[in-house]
Parts: C-alpha cells; structure tokens; sequence
C-alpha cells in the first residue's frame, strides 16, 4: 500500500514561489511583465541587467510558472503567466510597505517632496479627466502605454517630452504616471514640466493599482 505524501510538500511546493522572487532583479523583471509582455533584450535595456543575467533570471521566473513565453518572428516574448500574479506582485509590495519602515524612509528620501507622498483622490482626477479640467499623461514607453493605461491619458514617453511640450495645455494641471510609486520616470517628467511653467503633479499609481481600486482602464 502506497503512503500518502507529506503535506509538507505542498508548502514545498509553494516555496517554489517564494525562491523564485527573493532576488530584487527578479521583482523588477516581473514588475516591467505587469506594464507590458516583453522581450529579453528590451528588459534587459530597462533593468539595468545584461541580456545573459536578464535571460537566467527569465528561467527561473519560467519554472515556477510565474511568466509565460511565446514566440514572436525570431524573438522570445514573456508575459505574467495570468493575471493574478500582477495581483499578487501588488499585494507583496503594499505588504512590505505595511512591515518594513525602511521602504518609507527610502521612498521619502527618493520622492523627497512631500506632496509626492499624499495620496491622490482617484475618483476625483477621474471625473476631472472626463470634464476635460486636467490632462493625464503617460510617460513610459509606448509599447506599456499600449498593452494598457488609465482612460483618458495621453500617451508621452519621457524621453519626447520636451519635443512634445506643445501639445499640453499651460492653463491645466498636468498629472503625469509611469509604473508605480517606485518608478523615477514621472517624477523627472514632473521636475521638468515644472522648470518649464506648468503646474504639474505625480501620481504615484500604476496601471494594475488603478484597476485593483475598480478605475477604468484601456
């Protein structure tokens, strides 16, 4: 007669997860998965990492079926195996935030202008966006602008930003976003809108906090 395993091996099982995301390289990896389904060489490009440590890190990410892949022409493209793991990628970083101190103590020296810090009426810049009073715009590359952003924003990469300055209005609010409160993309948008005249503002969430709170995205 066989033996029934061991129920610890479920919890075996579930560490599989927990080894899989304890390198800080791999968080970012799957945080750039949750704007966009990417290649190897471009998040390479946005992470900082070489396509070989970029490529090592993907497999790990792969076996614990946190990403998927497919393929596209010659390239290799990966994406969140489903949405719950952009879900659950959330809900670790609002955990940590809760636990450990040291996250507020970075962000405020990073975001050192306290306003940075203040949460934003979400429902507020929604209605506001629709009655045409503040213009939203996207600063991260198109193909994350494309995949999905909040309704009503303008899709501005930041690196186009100062050719495209003319296109937004000097006499609204500007709000600019990227990938989420950690991200440094709209806050140099916002230096710059800034330096240039405008009344400009960060929102500090993501595409995937917008649609956990229930807000439109497209």
């Amino acid at each position: 007669m066989n033996s029934l395993p061991d129920h610890r091996t479920v919890y075996e099982q579930i560490a599989r997860v927990g080894k899989a995301i304890c390198a800080p390289a791999r968080l970012e990896i799957l945080d750039l998965l949750s704007q966009a389904p990417q290649d190897v060489q471009t998040l390479a490009r946005k992470s900082g990492l070489s396509i070989a440590n970029t490529s090592q890190h993907l497999r790990v990410l792969h076996a614990a079926r946190l990403v998927g892949s497919s393929k596209n022409g010659q390239n290799v493209v990966y994406r969140l195996a489903e949405k719950s793991v952009a879900h659950f990628l959330r809900t670790l970083r609002i955990l940590a935030e809760e636990r450990i101190g040291e996250i507020r103590e970075i962000a405020a020296a990073c975001f050192h202008a306290q306003e940075e810090l203040q949460p934003v009426d979400r429902k507020n810049l929604v209605d506001q966006v629709r009655k045409g009073l503040v213009t939203v715009i996207d600063v991260r590359p198109s193909e994350e602008y494309a995949a999905g952003h909040i309704r009503g924003a303008i899709s501005i990469p930041l690196p186009e930003l100062r050719r495209k300055l003319r296109l937004l209005p000097k006499d609204q609010n500007i709000v600019a976003y990227c990938r989420g409160p950690y991200c440094v993309l709209a806050v140099e948008a916002v230096e710059f809108l800034r330096s240039k005249g405008y009344t400009a503002r960060r929102l500090p969430d993501s595409v995937n906090d917008w649609r956990a709170n229930g807000l439109p995205v497209d």
